[in-house]
């Protein structure tokens, strides 16, 4: 069966706890990590104070512990938020994170731009 791209991220976000700006920046608080999953030019323009990178593309790479490229950033029990430019990548990543064992993901709804909406902080990407 064919589906579109809103679909999947529709589909995504009914199985992974959407957060707001708001709920991030108290998890963020709390300890949570922060991971951009957006592109390497998206992240070079603005940035989350805090907020690890781990492009889409690599993220499954960096997740799983059994390959050279993981991050230690990336613990199973660990609490992890992702976010995007507007919470689609996102979603679908944290459903992916969450196919892979990670059970305390969840991802900013909205993304960057909710959260600088929110007047939540940024910086100059890295």
């Amino acid at each position: 069966m064919k589906k579109s791209a809103s679909e999947l991220v529709g589909e995504a976000k009914q199985q992974i706890e959407n957060l707001t700006p708001d709920q991030v920046a108290k998890e963020l608080e709390a300890g949570a990590l922060l991971v951009d999953v957006r592109e390497s030019e998206e992240r070079k323009q603005l940035s989350i104070p805090g907020s690890v990178f781990a492009p889409r593309g690599m993220l499954e790479f960096y997740a799983d512990p059994s390959l050279p490229y993981h991050k230690e950033e990336f613990t199973p029990d660990r609490r992890i938020i992702l976010h995007c430019a507007s919470g689609g990548r996102s979603a679908l990543s944290a459903a992916t994170l969450k196919q892979m064992g990670y059970e305390n993901v969840a991802h900013l709804d909205g993304g960057i731009k909710a959260w600088q909406e929110a007047g939540q902080p940024t910086q100059p990407g890295d």
